[in-house]
């Protein structure tokens, strides 16, 4: 390195590709951009989406998925990496055996299931293998309400039972728990983040906003940005709910449907 080199932290997104740009693997670049990180990507799927809704997705072969996390990984050596839609059983297994081969730091899991429109992006045979192959390996997974109720099984739409979904998860193998609250009917935001040590809780004020595409993606991103930064993990997530919230309150009103959010928010400031 060169006096006038400096490093940056890489951080690699194992996602689907969004054509509309508000999520996935373009959500998690833009995010990782904003942080100051650089950030890499293996493709697990390729979506025709926009606003509205998924029109058709075809997955990537597991071998193809396996060969870009080795690239990235036997170069660039990634300190942070996440996941988000995988698809395809085939895909979680070689997702799995990469970040064990390459032993991976500060795994983010965002067990991608459902978009916002409705549309699955998972299929069923894949949901049990995300619990038995990539909970183990998390440093934390962040599942929305409809997520931990397939993931830790049960109703989960009280803090009462998001805190049980998370322990449960905890029992399962993974190190730490954000719950996300965000279809809960309520005024406020509220997320648990829940860890061996304890139960954090998180509020925002909610934002009545359709442009809301994204958010799971982003917020995934936007943590293992934080910790490929050498941030504890509260603080990650602190910061991570913070940036989304600033970026859904700027949000371009883009499209007809579910818009996209402000990636150009910058983390750690105020909007306006």
């Amino acid at each position: 390195m060169t006096g006038t080199e400096r490093s940056r932290p890489v951080a690699l997104t194992i996602a689907g590709s969004d054509s509309g740009g508000g999520a996935g693997i373009q959500a998690d670049l833009k995010t990782f951009h904003q942080y100051g990180v650089f950030g890499t990507s293996a493709i697990t799927a390729v979506t025709a989406q926009n606003t509205l809704g998924v029109r058709a997705w075809e997955p990537v072969t597991a071998a193809l998925v396996a060969a870009q996390v080795d690239a990235v990984a036997e170069d660039l050596h990634p300190v942070a990496v996440k996941s988000g839609m995988l698809g395809t059983s085939g895909v979680v297994h070689a997702v799995a055996q990469a970040i064990r081969r390459h032993r991976l730091p500060n795994y983010v899991l965002d067990p991608v299931m459902v978009a916002s429109s409705g549309d699955r992006l998972l299929r069923p045979e894949a949901e049990r293998v995300i619990v038995e192959l990539l909970l183990p390996l998390a440093a934390l997974v962040t599942p929305n309400l409809d997520e931990a109720e397939i993931l830790a099984g049960g109703t989960v739409r009280s803090e009462q039972q998001m805190a049980a979904a998370g322990r449960a998860l905890i029992a399962l193998g993974a190190r730490a728990v954000l719950v996300k609250g965000g279809h809960l009917e309520s005024d406020e935001m509220m997320d648990l983040l829940v860890t061996a040590r304890g139960i954090e809780r998180f509020t925002h004020a909610r934002i009545r906003t359709h442009s809301t595409h994204g958010t799971g993606c982003t917020l995934s991103a936007a943590i293992a940005a934080g910790l490929a930064l050498g941030r504890p993990l509260e603080d990650a997530v602190r910061q991570g709910l913070d940036y989304v919230h600033r970026a859904i309150a700027g949000a371009p009103n883009l499209g007809g449907g579910h818009g996209p959010l402000d990636h150009f928010t910058t983390p750690g400031q105020s909007p306006g």
